[in-house]
């Protein structure tokens, strides 16, 4: 296996795909997709335009349908929930589709929806992804970070980062084994920098200072945590994904 980080959409390579390839959007798609996922939700149906999600989400009937839309941090008028994971309660999706919109991660999805294999990994499910990598051992792995409007983000870093240090561990393979670029082995030591604060860097990031300043202190903290979740969103035709 060889481990490439890419640390937005924006900066992949276009003239070809990997064998897997992991979305992450810590702060907060892929947290609120594998929550939902955990919670029950029937799929998580993932859109980079507003319109088409609504169009789309319309031919479903009211009762098996969630919108969720955020843009800059806050939710969208006319959708049923933000990009919260703490409002994907059993109660609120199980049975549900979920459609959802995203200032960075659901960009991210989309750039790669074409890959053989695509996931969805966040700190939450980390433990999770790194089996089924295990499991499969695809050639060519892909953690492409979201960042924010096209920039880097702490961390969805950190995120690739530990997703390596714990293939690492899994693996009982050195960093010059699998890391496929320079930005394997920086998110590796990024990671292995603040692996024991993960909550003070997400206060350090630009996206988590955003959040705070909308009083999602609790979604910092959910989202900082990590093995919690044993779940793999796993995409099943381009854009869905659901529970593997």
């Amino acid at each position: 296996m060889k481990v490439f980080v890419y640390h937005t959409p924006e900066l992949t390579p276009t003239e070809r795909m990997p064998d897997c390839a992991i979305a992450v959007d810590v702060l907060r798609a892929t947290s609120t997709i594998a929550t939902a996922l955990n919670a029950g939700a029937e799929a998580v149906q993932a859109f980079s335009d507003l319109n088409k999600l609504m169009e789309v989400s319309a031919s479903w009937p009211a009762d098996k349908r969630l919108r969720a839309g955020e843009r800059g941090g806050s939710q969208v008028e006319g959708c049923d929930m933000g990009n919260s994971p703490l409002d994907c309660t059993p109660e609120r999706v199980a049975g549900r589709r979920l459609f959802i919109t995203t200032t960075n991660g659901t960009r991210a999805l989309q750039r790669v929806q074409s890959a053989p294999a695509v996931l969805a990994a966040a700190l939450i499910n980390r433990q999770a992804v790194v089996q089924y990598l295990r499991d499969r051992q695809p050639e060519t792995i892909w953690i492409l970070g979201s960042g924010w409007e096209g920039s880097y983000s702490l961390e969805d870093t950190i995120c690739a980062g530990a997703i390596v240090d714990r293939l690492l561990s899994e693996t009982n393979t050195e960093p010059r084994d699998i890391a496929g670029n320079d930005e394997a082995i920086g998110s590796l030591a990024l990671y292995r920098q603040w692996d024991r604060d993960l909550l003070s860097l997400m206060y350090l990031a630009s996206h988590g200072q955003r959040l705070l300043r909308l009083q999602r202190d609790e979604d910092l903290k959910y989202c900082a945590q990590t093995d919690v979740l044993d779940v793999v969103p796993i995409q099943k035709e381009p854009g869905v994904l659901v529970k593997l």
